[in-house]
């Protein structure tokens, strides 16, 4: 049961089934870059009868599950005469940025008093 969907994912975690195929327009080629991280686990117990159970009784187990995470890391832009990566700028990196300035701002500001 695993090896299914450990084979169903890895089948449909690519970047293409996520982010879609390569992009050409205007004599370039984008082409998105992520990073995808995937999990897996499974597990199978067994029993054993107790004495308020019926004789038939039996005790099994089993289960299997994922999970897929993807995070956007920008774009390969591909022309005729050069190749670069435009990377995504998340939000929390934004804000981390900002925080950080105005900190080391408001130290340096103090420092000169």
């Amino acid at each position: 049961m695993g090896g299914i969907v450990a084979g169903s994912l890895t089948q449909n975690a690519s970047i293409k089934n996520i982010f879609g195929e390569p992009i050409e327009t205007q004599g370039k080629t984008i082409i998105p870059v992520a990073q995808i991280a995937l999990g897996l686990g499974g597990g199978y117990g067994q029993g054993q009868r107790k004495a308020a159970e019926p004789e038939n009784a039996e005790g099994e187990g089993s289960g299997a599950g994922a999970g897929l995470y993807t995070i956007p890391k920008g774009v390969f832009e591909i022309t005729d005469k050069k190749t670069r990566f435009i990377p995504v700028v998340s939000p929390q990196t934004f804000l981390l940025g900002t925080a950080l300035g105005l900190v080391m701002g408001w130290l340096l500001a103090k420092r000169r008093k």
